[in-house]
Formats: C-alpha cells, sequence, structure tokens
C-alpha cells in the first residue's frame, strides 16, 4: 500500500480516513468546533488528504490543535474584554473557511497539475500565515502595549492593525511551527532527492512568510478592514494569499539548489 504519493490512490485515502474520523471525535470532546464547523473541517480536510497528501492534512490539524490552545489562553480574561469571538472558545465553519479554504486550493493545485513537490511548500507557507496571524490575535489581544502599524502610535489592544511586543512573539512561534510540521511532511515524502539543506532553507522560509503574511494582514486591517472596506475573512484571504503565492514565486525561481 503506497502511503508516500500525493492524490487519489488507496494508500493516502485510506490513512486520510483515519486522520478524519479522529479530527471528528477530537473535535466533539474538545469543544474546538461547533457542528458545522467539524462538516466544514471534515469536507476541507477531505480535499487536503485526498488532493494532497494525509501529512498535509496533519500540518492543518497540527494549526487547528495549535489555535484551540492559543484561544483558550486565558479565556476568561479575553471573554470579560470582550475579545473572545465565541461563548466557550469554540469555532465555527466561517473561522475553517477564512484560515483554510486556500490551503484547500493549494491542494487541488497540486492534484490537478501533479506537483506534489513544491505543491507542500506552498501549502505549508498558506497555513503558516493563517497560523502566525491567528496567534498574534489570541496571544497579542491581552497586551497592553499597543501600537498601530501604520503610524506606530499607541491604539487600543484588539483594534484591526494593532501590533504588540507579545503579538510579534507569537505570530512567530505560530509560523515556526507550522514551518517546523511542514519539514517534517516533506522528509517524510522526500523521494525526489532533495538535501537536507535544502528542507532547512524552505521551512525557514515558511517561517519567514508566515511572519511577514501576518504582517500584511495587520497593514490590511489597518488601512480597509476599519474603513469597512474589507470584512475580516477578506484581510484573512488576502494576506495567505500574499504569503502563498511569495512562495510559489521563491520556487518558480528556481532559488533551491
Amino acid at each position: 500500500m503506497d502511503v508516500l504519493s500525493g492524490g487519489l490512490n488507496q494508500g493516502n485515502l485510506i490513512v486520510t480516513t483515519v486522520l478524519l474520523i479522529g479530527l471528528v471525535v477530537t473535535s466533539r470532546q474538545a469543544k474546538m468546533l461547533d457542528n458545522p464547523g467539524i462538516l466544514a473541517a471534515t469536507a476541507l480536510g477531505f480535499v487536503v488528504g485526498g488532493l494532497g497528501h494525509w501529512t498535509w492534512l496533519l500540518i492543518l490539524l497540527g494549526f487547528l490543535l495549535a489555535s484551540h490552545k492559543a484561544t483558550k489562553w486565558r479565556f476568561d480574561e479575553k471573554k470579560s474584554r470582550g475579545m473572545s469571538e465565541s461563548e466557550d472558545g469554540h469555532r465555527s465553519y466561517g473561522n475553517v473557511i477564512a484560515n483554510g479554504g486556500l490551503p484547500g486550493l493549494v491542494a487541488v493545485f497540486a492534484f490537478l497539475t501533479e506537483d506534489w513537490y513544491n505543491g507542500i511548500w506552498m501549502f505549508g507557507a498558506a497555513v503558516a500565515v493563517a497560523s502566525s496571524d491567528t496567534f498574534a490575535s489570541e496571544i497579542g489581544c491581552l497586551d497592553d502595549n499597543v501600537r498601530m502599524i501604520t503610524t506606530m502610535k499607541p491604539c487600543e489592544p484588539g483594534i484591526n492593525g494593532g501590533f504588540s511586543p507579545s503579538g510579534q512573539k507569537a505570530a512567530f512561534v505560530g509560523s515556526s511551527m507550522i514551518a517546523i510540521l511542514t519539514f517534517a511532511a516533506w522528509f517524510v515524502t522526500n523521494t525526489d532527492g532533495d538535501s537536507m539543506l535544502v528542507g532547512i532553507q524552505k521551512m525557514a522560509l515558511v517561517a519567514l512568510l508566515g511572519w511577514l503574511g501576518c504582517q500584511v494582514d495587520s497593514l490590511l486591517g489597518a488601512v480597509f478592514e476599519n474603513r469597512g472596506f474589507l470584512t475580516k475573512g477578506g484581510v484573512n484571504g488576502i494576506s495567505i494569499t500574499c504569503g502563498m503565492l511569495a512562495m510559489w514565486f521563491i520556487l518558480s525561481s528556481n532559488m533551491f539548489v
């Protein structure tokens, strides 16, 4: 049974199905997602694992688990300050789509082009941006040392475009976590003979692009979301796209040899 190749082969689909069963059970027990969120995550997970690879699904599940922990961190304090998105910390289908929809498109692109070799790094960059932004928001919202990214003037915690020292550190932790998971997924499926040095370089690039994507998210929030020109989902989508396309451009430039 081939479990190393991507796409709709038996081995990949079996492992993907097992992981999705684990996702449903864990999500219900830990109350990470509501019912619509679980349905959306399951559908997205099938696309990511079935068309991409089961290791890609593990990256996404790692993001889901870590973001849930970040959301629950000092949750009562966030709730009392009006900075929680739900009453108990769960997330719904809107959040699943906003953060996972574009990584899902990378899996579709990899399947249609049969380019899982580059697809894994594009996928990692997309998820790293989402993870970086989530960690920055969930950790940084409780830091009162906040400045607006466009003016560098002090502003209220939780406002779009605001950034804080703890938020910036959390953003890098979030992107680095996904970079490490992406490297692990690459290591498992690396049948093309890439050297370890190339893998490490690409891992570092995923971490950097994830963090930079978070800064793009803050800029878009300050300039467009605060003025009502973009929604939170729109801002997330554009920033994730920027990270994903930046990785595609760098990979296409044959910078890594």
